[in-house]
């Protein structure tokens, strides 16, 4: 039979867990891998590398758990040891990857899609479609590739996981205006990065149609979100587990 669910909330799990509950963090974390795991390879580009973070990013929270002080959610709180193990890593290789990911990395829950990359029910079958939406996919992830760390990690948390302004600047653990800064910039390199892409989106609008400058529309659509999958399966560099303390 089945186990039933943990009713508990992710308070009472991180509390069970200090209190010396072996099971609790295993739980919190099953409850969130899916998320945390898209973020931390978002932000890293290449999934060993994410793995490699996130892994990190969860011994260090189950190690400080008793450190958590509850002025933030403890999805924020994950989300922040994760990131920061992240970025850690890219700082320490310094190199950034700008490889395409997996097409079984993406998440089951569907953000914003791509401009002409449309997701769930009734996505079209052509193989060409399906091929043009798998190349914008490529194109997207590659030049996320080629903004800072600190970029990437905010545009990732701001426009592909619908973090607000207020919520990404707990998790990166700096000021709104940073945030902002941080993602006008990304949002800027990657217009320029991007630009063949949203040309080939963007509608086409009549010169004498309202909102319009010589024919063109006022702003492109947004390339920010694609889909989401989860984190690889148990024994592929990653057990869901709570790791062992030393």
């Amino acid at each position: 039979m089945a186990s039933e669910p943990d009713e508990r909330t992710d308070v009472d799990l991180l509390a069970a867990h200090v209190a010396g509950d072996a099971a609790a963090f295993g739980t919190l974390f099953a409850r969130h891998r899916d998320r945390l795991w898209a973020v931390a390879l978002r932000t890293c580009g290449d999934p060993e590398t994410a793995a490699d973070g996130l892994q990190d990013g969860l011994v260090a929270a189950f190690r400080r758990a008793g450190s958590f002080r509850g002025d933030a959610a403890v999805t924020t709180w994950l989300h922040r040891v994760v990131v920061n193990a992240c970025l850690d890593r890219l700082r320490a290789q310094k190199v950034r990857r700008a490889e395409p990911l997996p097409e079984d990395v993406d998440g089951p829950r569907p953000l914003r899609p791509v401009a002409g990359d449309p997701v769930g029910p009734g996505v079209p079958t052509d193989p060409a479609d399906h091929s043009l939406a798998s190349e914008r996919r490529r194109v997207v992830l590659s030049a996320l590739g080629e903004l800072s760390p600190e970029q990437r990690a905010a545009v990732v948390l701001v426009d592909m996981e619908g973090y607000s302004v207020a919520e990404a600047a707990q998790v990166l653990d700096c000021a709104e205006g940073t945030v902002k800064s941080r993602c006008s910039r990304a949002r800027a390199r990657l217009a320029v990065l991007l630009a063949d892409v949203l040309d080939d989106a963007a509608p086409k609008a009549p010169e004498d149609a309202p909102g319009t400058v010589d024919g063109n529309p006022a702003a492109g659509p947004d390339v920010g979100s694609l889909t989401r999958r989860g984190p690889p399966a148990a024994g592929a560099g990653l057990a869901p587990q709570a790791p062992t303390v030393d």
